[in-house]
């Protein structure tokens, strides 16, 4: 497991720190599966590298993944090490499939004309994500796969709040077209990082449809899996706040220093989340006005 742990505490993000709510077996499960969503994405963000090469790489990826989901044997490194566990929790190649698609369509679309072409989008590289990872974490009632579906398209939408700016600078604009022509907010401006009324109400509008979903979520989830989703529920939390610390600024991205929660309030979101699972609260951390 060296490498999956060493690229997942290198990488520093959100999703590996909900990771330490985690007993050691399902930590490690996590930080694999972490791991190769890390490389596919590294693939696909890879600008320096022609379009054409980075298909054949995501290609390999899934021809390499399909090895370990059927008990082959795996060439990546990260794959040698991630295929026990994908026996293990039994995960399906199909997954891992739709993800590498959401990957490969960063590869060709750089706008989405609508809502639905934009939550395919988001249930490609988030929602799936989260069908894998409750799988790792265990559960007992269904359910949990619309849970896993709604929080994963609140924090992909909260992502692209937050990203807008550095998007735009690789020319790519998630929100979508129909959401700029409602607001009268043009792609030159978005290109350009130019902040105005008409991007704040374009932005409150996306904003609103994140908190539906993060409200989802929590409606969905099970109480008998609460527990379970611990650290799924920490993700949210954290991205849960992140969307109140946009919203707060106006969801103005294009200043100098990006909008993101600080160290200490991270740390502060764990540790209370800890608490929660510690005394089993089972009330929500997130959605709520």
């Amino acid at each position: 497991m060296q490498h999956s742990r060493a690229l997942t505490q290198k990488s520093a993000s959100n999703l590996a720190l909900a990771f330490v709510l985690l007993p050691r077996e399902k930590r490690d499960a996590m930080s694999a599966l972490y791991a190769f969503c890390r490389a596919v994405d590294d693939v696909a963000d890879e600008d320096s590298v022609p379009t054409e090469k980075r298909r054949e790489q995501l290609a390999a990826w899934r021809t390499d993944i399909r090895c370990a989901c059927e008990n082959k044997n795996p060439q990546f490194v990260l794959n040698q090490e991630f295929a026990p566990i994908i026996q293990q929790f039994k995960l399906p190649f199909a997954l891992f499939d739709e993800l590498i698609k959401g990957c490969e369509m960063d590869l060709d679309t750089l706008r989405y004309e609508n809502f639905e072409q934009l939550e395919l989008y988001c249930y490609r590289v988030a929602s799936v994500v989260g069908l894998l990872s409750i799988e790792i974490f265990g559960y007992q009632n269904s359910a949990c796969h619309d849970y896993a579906v709604y929080l994963g398209r609140a924090l992909q939408l909260t992502n692209i709040l937050r990203d807008v700016k550095n998007d735009a600078a690789r020319g790519r604009i998630y929100l979508p077209q129909s959401e700029l022509k409602k607001f009268n907010v043009s792609e030159a401006e978005i290109l350009s990082g130019k902040f105005s009324g008409n991007y704040f109400q374009l932005a409150t509008s996306i904003a609103a449809r994140a908190k539906h979903y993060y409200q989802l979520a929590q409606k969905t989830l099970p109480p008998e899996d609460r527990k379970a989703m611990v650290a799924a529920e920490l993700m949210g939390s954290v991205y849960w706040q992140l969307l109140l610390k946009l919203e707060c600024g106006r969801f103005d991205v294009f200043g100098f220093q990006p909008l993101k929660l600080s160290k200490p309030h991270k740390l502060a979101l764990i540790f209370n989340s800890w608490l929660r699972h510690a005394a089993g609260s089972t009330s929500p951390s997130y959605g709520q006005f």
